[in-house]
Order: structure tokens, then sequence, then C-alpha cells
């Protein structure tokens, strides 16, 4: 059994805590909250569960203090480079090895877009303790890695590896006004569609598998398109008015030898009416491989919930996401100190899941 700190109680944090409570692989020996409103507060309540005995903390020093085998990192994404890299360092100094979602960049480190004040420190930290940081990233993540890279290895020849996210937002509560402009008039600019942004913040992938292949890129490209409503749209934070944008497409894209060969492929609508010609899964909301090759290779994944809870796919998605970080514990623990990626762990079946 492994004992384990959570760091971090916003949308995904939360799912996985649920799952830890009555996980024979885990158990939780603290949670850590930046929300001081959550302080004190039992876990188990946080999540709308009976008591488990564990309160939120915000006390940094008290949590390495329990010395658990690893934190599950749920922090904020890469906009909060700065207390990422205060809180998961402090854990990697004091020989605590980090599994986390947060910091997408990380999930492959030596991406040439990563500036030194992003990794340095963390490198430094797990020199200094002895441990291993892995980040599995959000997508989810695996998505748009082990997905992908696994099939290719059942390939003799790839022409073109391209990976699909297809998911309806209209049950979304995150920040899609400013960060994909969804929800924003047309002229309006996102933060995700300034090209160096939208592949520092999602495209680690694709250096990744083209390291996978042996090759090196030319360069990293990236589109970005909008779908304007002509109509009302009620979604779980309001409703969308005409003339606004409702769906985005973008694709990040690793060219080598002058062609397009790794594609990153996004399509966030809110509606599953809108944008009725942008690409769309063989059911609603659904993660996609498409490989050109020898063999060409086509493989969808649906999440979904069938607890008769009613939550939607794209909360399953991002229990999924959690989870992967949570499984990957164990292995983690077992890596040499230092940066860990998809291509360094092994096969992670879940250990504990069928009980």
């Amino acid at each position: 059994m492994k004992r384990v700190v959570v760091w971090g109680t916003g949308f995904v944090g939360k799912l996985v805590l649920a799952e830890i409570f009555r996980h024979p692989s885990f158990e939780l020996a603290g949670v850590g909250v930046s929300n001081p409103a959550k302080v004190g507060v039992d876990a188990g309540e946080l999540c709308g569960l009976p008591p488990v005995g564990v309160a939120c903390t915000d006390d940094l020093d008290a949590l390495i203090a329990l010395r658990p085998d690893a934190v599950v990192h749920f922090g904020p994404t890469a906009a909060h480079a700065d207390e990422n890299i205060r809180v998961i360092g402090a854990f990697l100094r004091a020989g605590i090895d980090v599994s986390s979602t947060a910091m997408t960049p990380w999930v492959w480190p030596s991406m040439k877009q990563n500036p030194a004040a992003w990794i340095d420190p963390i490198t430094a930290a797990c020199e200094e303790g002895g441990a291993s940081c892995f980040t599995t990233g959000i997508d989810p993540g695996f998505a748009n890695d082990l997905f992908p890279m696994t099939l290719m290895g059942l390939c003799g020849e790839v022409r073109t590896v391209r990976a699909l996210e297809i998911l309806d937002y209209v049950n979304y509560e995150g920040d899609y006004e400013n960060e994909m402009g969804i929800g924003q008039p047309p002229g309006f600019q996102a933060l995700l569609e300034i090209p160096d942004i939208l592949v520092m913040s999602w495209g680690a992938t694709v250096p990744m598998m083209a390291h996978a292949a042996g090759i090196e890129l030319d360069e990293i490209t990236t589109t970005w398109d909008k779908w304007v409503t002509d109509r009302p749209i009620k979604t779980a934070k309001g409703t969308i008015e005409p003339g606004r944008v409702a769906a985005i497409h973008f694709t990040i894209n690793g060219v080598y030898q002058g062609e397009t060969r790794i594609q990153l492929e996004h399509v966030n609508r809110v509606g599953q009416d809108s944008a009725p010609d942008w690409p769309r899964g063989t059911v609603d909301d659904v993660y996609r491989v498409e490989i050109e090759g020898s063999p060409s290779i086509t493989q969808e994944t649906a999440f979904r919930f069938t607890d008769g809870s009613g939550r939607d796919a794209a909360t399953a998605g991002c229990l999924a996401t959690g989870l992967r970080a949570l499984n990957a514990v164990p292995a983690v623990n077992a890596a040499p100190p230092g940066w860990v990626t998809a291509l360094d762990l092994p096969l992670i079946p879940g250990a504990g899941t069928i009980r």
C-alpha cells in the first residue's frame, strides 16, 4: 500500500480523492489546499462524503513531515508556474516523489519552449532529494502520448499520426472564455490563440512523439479557427449569445522534412449542433488517434460514467486524467531520481482496480 498526499482539491483533485478513500492500494496520508476556506475541512466532507479523519491543510511543512510515499499533485496550470515550482520543489527536495497533472510543459521537459526558470529548479530539487517528478498532463495527457505512441509500435511505417480531442463544453465550468475565447466576440484574441503559448501549453507531446520515433522536427506550427453562433446557446455557465464564439478548432503540427507528420487537433464546441462541418467522433465526446501508415490505424476512446450519477463525458475524462497520475505512483517510486516522462514508465495496468 502506498501512502499519498493529495495536493490540490479543485475539480480533478476532488474526483480522485473520492476514489482513494475506497482504493485498496493507496492510503490517504494528507491533503494540501491553497484556499483558506478549505483549511481544517475533512477531506471526505470536502467531496460530499462522510468524514474520513484527514483534515485539509495549507501547511507544506506539515505535509512533508508525514513522509508519504508520493504526492499526487493536481495544482493549477502553467499560468501559475511559480506556485507549482514552490510546492513541487519542496516535496522533491525532501525526497518525496511527485506525480502531477499540472504544468503540461513538463510532460516533455526537453521541449525547447520550456524556459530554464521552469526546468532548472525542479532538476536541482530532484538531485537534492533523490526524488522523481512525473507529469502526465491534462487533455487527458495519455490520449496525446501513451495512446498514439503505443499504436505507432504496431506499424512498419507512419506517414502521419494525429491525436484529436473532440469534446462538447456545454457543461464545462472552467475558464474557456479567456483561454480559448469561447463566449467572446470573434475579434477577441484568446490566450491559447497565441502560437507560442499554445505550443507551450498543449504541445509538449509533439516533440516527445518525434523523439520516440527517432526524428527531430524542423519546426512546430499551429492553426486556430473559430465558429460563431447565430442563436443563443445555454451552458452550465450561462448563455452564449448570437455573434459570439461557440466552438474553436486548433492544431499543433510537428513538421518533418517539410511536411506535417505529427499533429494534435482539438475540436471544442459548446452544444453538439455547433460547428456542424468540423470533425466528429463516431459518438459524441471522444479522443481519437488516426495513423496513416502501414498499417493505418484508427482508435477512438470514450470516457463515460455508467453509475447513474448523470456526470458527463468531460468529467469522466478529468477523472481518468487524475487516476493516471495516481496509478503511476508505484512506477514513479521505482524510477531513478529526476524527471520522469511517459517514455520512462512501464505498463501501468491499475493494480487494485479489480476488487
